[in-house]
C-alpha cells in the first residue's frame, strides 16, 4: 500500500479550472487500477491532497434541488459569482475567498476500504483542528459537515463536505470557513438545511482574520495522523 500523499496548495484558482484537474488526477489514477487488473500488474497508485480557495461560487451536488439557489444569473451576475451541477454527493455548497477547500484525491485501497470511515476521518481532521482553537466542533446525526453547538437553537455549520467515490478513489471533500464573506450564504438554503446558521473560525475566535497557512498546517497534521500518510510537497503549478 502506498501512504504517500503528494500536496498541493493551488492558492485562489477557479473553481472549472480546479474541478477539471481534480478530474484529471482522479481518471489517471481509476485507470491504472483498471489497467493493473487486466494486466495483473501491480504498478503503485498515487495519492494527492489539494488545499484551494476557490472564486465566489455555488456548487450543486447530484441529490441536490436547484430551488436551494436564491438568486437567478443576473443575482449571480450582481455577485460576482459562478455556479456550477457537479457530480458529488450533497447538496448545494458556497465556496469563496477566505474558505479553505480540501481536495483529498486518494486510492483508498492505499488505506482502507471504508467510505464510512474516510467521510468520519474528514469531519475529525476538522474537528481535531478546531479544538486547537478552543472550539468544540461536533457531527450533527443526519446532517453532513462539522457544526458548533449541535442539538441547540445556536446550531451553526462551520464546515461543508462533499465527496465521490468510484473503485476506491476519491474526490471533492470539504470547505472550512475560515475568514469567509458569510453573506453569500444568504443566497442559498446552505446544503439545503433550512433555518440553520453558518459561521466562520473568525467570528467564532472574534478576530478579523485568521492565519489561514497556520490552519492549512493544523489540518494537514492531523490527517497525516489519521491517515498514517507520508506527505510530499508539489509545486503549486496544475
Amino acid at each position: 500500500m502506498n501512504k504517500k500523499v503528494f500536496l498541493q496548495d493551488l492558492g485562489l484558482k477557479d473553481y472549472k479550472e480546479t474541478w477539471d484537474y481534480q478530474e484529471l488526477l482522479f481518471q489517471r489514477t481509476v485507470d491504472l487500477k483498471i489497467n493493473n487488473r487486466r494486466a495483473e500488474t501491480k504498478e503503485e497508485t498515487p495519492n494527492y491532497f489539494m488545499f484551494v480557495e476557490h472564486p465566489h461560487v455555488f456548487t450543486l451536488g447530484k441529490s441536490g434541488d436547484i430551488d436551494n439557489l436564491l438568486v437567478d444569473e443576473v443575482g449571480l451576475a450582481q455577485k460576482d459569482a459562478k455556479f456550477y451541477k457537479i457530480n458529488r454527493g450533497g447538496d448545494i455548497t458556497y465556496h469563496g475567498p477566505g474558505q479553505i477547500v480540501a481536495y483529498p484525491i486518494l486510492d483508498l485501497d492505499n488505506f482502507f476500504t471504508d467510505i464510512h470511515k474516510y467521510l468520519r476521518f474528514l469531519e475529525e481532521i476538522v474537528i481535531l483542528t478546531l479544538a486547537e482553537y478552543g472550539l468544540k466542533a461536533e457531527r450533527s446525526e443526519g446532517e453532513t459537515g462539522v457544526w458548533l453547538d449541535v442539538g441547540t437553537p445556536f446550531a451553526r455549520k462551520i464546515c461543508a463536505m462533499g465527496v465521490r467515490a468510484s473503485r476506491w478513489v476519491t474526490m471533492h471533500g470539504f470547505a472550512l470557513n475560515v475568514n469567509t464573506d458569510l453573506s453569500y450564504f444568504d443566497l442559498m438554503v446552505p446544503c439545503g438545511i433550512k433555518d440553520k446558521a453558518v459561521t466562520s473560525l473568525n467570528i467564532e475566535l472574534g478576530k478579523k482574520e485568521v492565519h489561514m497557512d497556520e490552519v492549512k498546517r493544523k489540518l494537514l497534521r492531523h490527517f497525516e495522523v489519521l491517515f498514517e500518510a507520508e506527505v510530499v510537497k508539489l509545486k503549486t503549478s496544475a
